[in-house]
């Protein structure tokens, strides 16, 4: 008997374990000294891979890997994509299809809208990677950020 996992399933699964992910990394080489980095993730315990074994048949997209590959406590799994195009094209219309209920759903609204502003290139302006650092730091997170907003706009 095939046990089938619904779509609904799934984006109560991310509303649970997921993240859309806007961080910052350091790049001396980039005219801002900062480039974006945008990815979808979903975590699982090792019982739970199948679930995300089959989110990555229904998006058609991404990869599954060890969450904390060097940790002898933590063999959780999680799947990532970083591509901008799958993000684009099919995590985002995947969760305009099946919506998510928690404050996840203000999370993935503000990737969506950092990855249309990069999409347009208006990162690259002093001016567009402020509005991306003011979306991000608009959402309350309880993790700390690596960075704080005064660091990345100075």
């Amino acid at each position: 008997i095939e046990n089938k996992i619904s779509n609904e399933y799934l984006s109560g699964f991310v509303d649970g374990e997921g993240c859309f992910y806007v961080g910052f990394g350091r790049r001396i080489d980039l005219p801002l000294k900062w480039q974006i980095i945008t990815e979808f993730h979903v975590s699982q315990n090792p019982g739970g891979k199948n679930v995300l074994e089959e989110f990555v048949k229904r998006l058609n997209c991404g990869y599954i890997k060890l969450n904390h590959p060097g940790s002898s406590k933590d063999k959780s799994w999680v799947l990532i994509v970083k591509d901008r195009k799958d993000l684009k094209e099919k995590v985002i219309p995947f969760f305009k299809r099946y919506p998510l209920y928690t404050s996840k759903r203000v999370e993935l609204t503000i990737f969506e809208n950092v990855l249309s502003l990069i999409e347009r290139k208006d990162h690259l302006t002093r001016e567009g990677f402020r509005k991306i650092v003011d979306l991000v730091f608009q959402n309350p997170r309880t993790t700390n950020k690596r960075y704080s907003r005064e660091v990345l706009l100075t």
